[in-house]
């Protein structure tokens, strides 16, 4: 069974840093997409960053491209993103999800299968 864990989210202020991680287990990420998405109140979900495994190919989201970093300890089979610069914007629950043999574009929600359960970020003013 595939479980996708996420942690690190938290509150912080405008400007500040956090990093999010995303244990996967039950399922090899190898040759695959893996994705940050994040969803905030009244809002679709919308892909963040992801990162191909086998290749290494990053995509951010316009909007935080420059400020978000995806990357990944193949060994722990762990996903991060490194946020830096937060705006209040960013605020949302944020998801790992990888593609479970879905397939769709990279940054849309179409594109994969298996989710986590979400790790809540909080920027304030």
């Amino acid at each position: 069974q595939v479980h996708l864990v996420e942690s690190g989210g938290g509150s912080v202020q405008a400007g500040g840093s956090l990093r999010l991680s995303c244990v996967v287990s039950g399922y090899s990420v190898n040759n695959n997409y893996i994705a940050w998405f994040r969803q905030a109140p009244g809002k679709a979900r919308e892909g963040v960053a992801t990162l191909q495994t086998g290749g290494g190919s990053r995509y951010y989201r316009g909007s935080v491209k420059g400020r978000f970093t995806i990357s990944r300890d193949s060994a722990e089979n762990t996903v991060y993103l490194q946020m830096d610069r937060l705006k209040l914007e960013d605020t949302a629950m944020y998801y790992c999800a990888t593609q479970c043999d879905a397939f769709g574009p990279v940054l849309a929600v179409t594109g994969y299968r298996c989710w986590g359960q979400g790790t809540q970020v909080t920027v304030s003013s």
